[in-house]
């Protein structure tokens, strides 16, 4: 969220901002609301002191015994009270209206996010690692999977419907051992590790930015009015929500998490395997620190870093790009997303991202430090995704493929293997 007097101050920066972002939104119009609010709410205490008042002179006429004086100064005090009623109906409207529009507003953009329209148009950063060569067919994740015995999907469709999967031996131990490898990196690095909760109230999802535009990519539990969050980011930001917290030095969390998304527009070679899935787990970095914009950049980096690492640990190409505008999200100020090569996509295809908000989110949230000088100020939040599987398990499979089917496990995952050192045929 930003700032009122912000956005009064630059109205076509932040129209421009919201067509680049999509976002259907008339920044003239809650300029033209936000008037009506301040001046229903002039009127509105206008009106409630002159009630005081009326009270005031109530008490002092029915304390001397006038009556005939207390009584006109009932009467008056009825004609306010209906005109406050009224005043105070239609502010109520008016400050419903501005919240939602208020909630509509995107965070502004960095100087040097490219501009675009799709994730087409994100421009490439740095490339690491080499893409592979085989000297046989390689075959899709899928398949792989399949014939090591280690993934079905079949039965995972008649249980849960399209989009489901099962991994069974190797396949979930994979699974579990890069959440693991990824959580290690992470506490050797200063992170709080936590567990969080699946799910969270309306509130919550707000706060952190995903909400109104998210919601149709949401699952809802409508008779407790819950949500399944899409990522942990949602409650390690809410965890701190309505606090004033000490930043001093930055602080450090992470939790790996069950995620759901119902991936609404979804389609083509997204839906195929396990690329685009209704439930996923994920290990996510979320920092807090002071509103300072040459910290949180530096942060920044560090939590791309982090990510980076565990991608060479896990011995994949990839390439970090720089997401355009018509790619970012409401709430995010600066944007990466890191690509992992997949061979059967014959693409870098998109396994983490890092976002830059500013204090965008913790404006919804309210979360608050205070500053050397004593003042109370937002701060900034950050996050990154440190690894999401079973998406990762894609370029593992495809990239790590033998010519008899068999699957290398890179060196650092073996200690959560059981030490194994390659996934063979059945």
């Amino acid at each position: 969220m930003l700032d009122i007097k912000f956005i009064r101050a630059n109205i076509e920066l932040i129209q421009r901002i919201a067509n680049q972002k999509k976002i259907d939104v008339k920044v003239d119009e809650l300029i033209t609301l936000d008037t009506t609010r301040l001046e229903l709410l002039r009127q509105v205490e206008a009106l409630r002191s002159q009630r005081n008042h009326v009270s005031t002179q109530i008490a002092t006429w029915l304390k001397t015994g006038n009556m005939a004086e207390a009584e006109t100064w009932k009467d008056r005090g009825k004609d306010v009270n209906r005109e406050l009623a009224v005043l105070e109906e239609q502010l109520k409207y008016t400050l419903a209206h501005f919240d939602e529009m208020m909630l509509l507003i995107p965070n502004v953009i960095s100087s040097d996010t490219p501009l675009g329209e799709s994730d087409a148009d994100n421009v490439e950063i740095r490339k690491v690692g080499e893409i592979p060569t085989f000297d046989f067919e390689p075959l899709d994740h899928v398949t792989l999977a399949q014939n090591l015995g280690i993934l079905d999907v079949e039965r995972a469709v008649k249980i849960a419907g399209s989009r489901a999967y099962i991994l069974k031996d190797a396949g979930f131990q994979l699974h579990r051992a890069v959440q693991q490898m990824a959580l290690d990196v992470l506490q050797s690095r200063g992170f709080t590790l936590m567990e969080v909760p699946m799910f969270a109230n309306t509130e919550a999802l707000v706060n952190t930015g995903f909400f109104p535009t998210g919601r149709d990519q949401t699952y809802h539990l409508p008779v407790d009015d819950k949500w399944l969050v899409g990522t942990s980011e949602v409650p390690l930001v809410s965890y701190l929500s309505d606090e004033v917290i000490d930043v001093e030095q930055p602080l450090y969390l992470a939790a790996v998490s069950t995620c759901f998304r119902r991936e609404v527009g979804s389609a083509g070679r997204d839906v195929h395997g396990l690329y685009r899935v209704h439930q996923f787990a994920k290990v996510e970095q979320v920092v807090l620190c002071r509103n300072d914009e040459e910290t949180s950049l530096a942060l920044f980096e560090q939590i791309t870093r982090n990510a980076e690492d565990i991608l060479e640990l896990l011995e994949l190409p990839y390439r970090v790009v720089a997401v355009c505008t018509g790619d970012l999200s409401q709430k995010n100020y600066k944007q990466y997303d890191i690509e992992t090569w997949m061979p059967s996509r014959y693409s870098y295809s998109e396994t983490h991202s890092s976002s830059m908000l500013l204090d965008f989110q913790s404006r919804r949230s309210n979360i608050r430090y205070r500053d050397k000088n004593g003042q109370l100020r937002f701060c900034h939040t950050l996050n990154n995704t440190a690894i999401a599987t079973p998406r990762i398990l894609i370029p593992l499979l495809e990239n790590h493929q033998r010519a008899d089917g068999s699957i290398y496990i890179p060196s650092a995952l073996r200690k959560y293997m059981d030490d194994l050192a390659e996934i063979t045929p059945m």
